[in-house]
């Protein structure tokens, strides 16, 4: 295994202790609590990969395994659900919050108005959002740029949306769906764009959730977090989570080289737009460009970048593999730069800068499953398990 990574970037000026999103109004009811009255709620599996703490010689490697989250295979569910929930509070400020069961919910949304829900996609956020409508009754229409592989275009149609398939890429997409936005057609989106930053926040809030499940699942926190960043909505989520302890955990997001306007972003210490076209097996992290919502935490909060060939998550699918973890291209991802640090050529001044050492404990987060299921069968090189 031939592990390494493409770029990177450190932190110069000392970390915000507390670069927390700006407050928006609150509701009576926390995204956990919500995410437990969802059907087939329960906390995401921590993985501890002994055998991967031992040979990169940490303390220990822990994985929050989303490949599996409310019944999709993916964590998105946690941001879109709650930000559609949020949606229907603003527009509805007599919403009772006291309902036990989605079917109560159900009952008080009935006999509203009509409404719709639209969100631009690489994969996962758009399915997320569709299931989520579908499960309140609502429908859902779903923008996907056009190199899309079939399988995720199927998923999201499986949950009942309409698929529109767009000339360009993860931008354009975005752009098409806040064409769609009017009294009935409420857009969903992870990413913020000028008049449009409120939803964005709801769908960082949502992510919350893995954060405090994490906090119950082990008695000894992370000291390292390694976060697969696209518009760094989850990113955000991680650092607000990371700075609300101590000692605070060190922040280390991971993008693909081919699709890294985080990486530039922070370079210029400003918002980039990354010109596209970009290509990754990573699709799920292609981005243009930061949310607007995301940019500001992740410049105050984010320790270091760094950007991974394909190749690196390729290397992290099988070994995750052999650990009996399905992960797709961009949930191998945050292994993948973890695996470059601490193998790569400049790994003992990098692990030493980042203090990787015997006493790191360092969490990796899965974001998703083989949603991709050719892809991940000829990357592995073995048939995709039957769930």
């Amino acid at each position: 295994m031939s592990a390494t990574i493409s770029d990177i970037w450190f932190r110069q000026r000392p970390v915000i202790l507390s670069p927390d999103l700006d407050p928006v109004s609150s509701i009576p009811i926390s995204p956990a609590e919500f995410h437990r009255r969802l059907p087939g709620y329960q906390p995401t599996p921590l993985h501890d990969l002994s055998p991967v703490s031992s040979e990169l010689k940490l303390e220990q490697v822990l994985v929050k395994d989303e490949t599996s989250r409310l019944g999709l295979p993916a964590y998105k569910i946690l941001g879109a659900s709650w930000a559609i929930y949020r949606s229907l509070a603003a527009r509805w400020p007599d919403l009772d919050h006291t309902w036990k069961t989605i079917d109560e919910l159900k009952a008080q949304l009935k006999d509203r108005e009509t409404l719709s829900f639209a969100a631009a996609t690489d994969g996962n956020h758009g399915r997320a959002v569709a299931h989520m409508a579908a499960m309140l009754g609502y429908e859902a229409h779903i923008i996907v740029p056009a190199n899309m592989v079939k399988a995720r275009i199927a998923a999201i149609e499986s949950e009942g949306a309409t698929v529109e398939v767009i000339e360009g890429g993860y931008g354009e997409a975005v752009a098409r769906s806040a064409e769609l936005a009017s009294d009935t057609c409420l857009v969903i989106s992870d990413t913020a764009w000028p008049g449009y930053d409120t939803v964005p926040r709801w769908v960082i809030e949502g992510y919350s959730t893995m954060f405090l499940e994490l906090a119950e699942q082990t008695r000894f926190l992370p000291s390292h977090f390694f976060i697969p960043i696209g518009v760094g909505a989850l990113a955000a989520a991680a650092i607000v989570a990371a700075r609300h302890r101590m000692p605070p955990a060190t922040v280390i997001g991971v993008e693909p080289a081919q699709s890294s306007c985080m990486m530039q972003s922070l370079k210029a210490n400003s918002p980039t737009v990354v010109a596209e076209p970009q290509e990754s097996i990573m699709v799920g992290l292609i981005a243009d460009q930061p949310s607007a919502v995301a940019w500001p935490v992740v410049r105050a909060g984010l320790n270091a970048a760094i950007t991974i060939p394909d190749d690196a998550a390729r290397d992290a699918m099988r070994l995750l593999a052999e650990q009996n973890i399905i992960a797709g291209e961009t949930g191998a991802a945050s292994l993948g730069g973890l695996l470059g640090l601490t193998q790569g050529p400049d790994a003992t001044n990098l692990r030493s800068r980042l203090h990787l050492d015997k006493r790191a404990r360092v969490l990796i987060i899965v974001t998703e499953g083989a949603t991709d299921p050719k892809a991940w069968e000829s990357i592995v090189g073995k048939k995709l398990p039957k769930s």
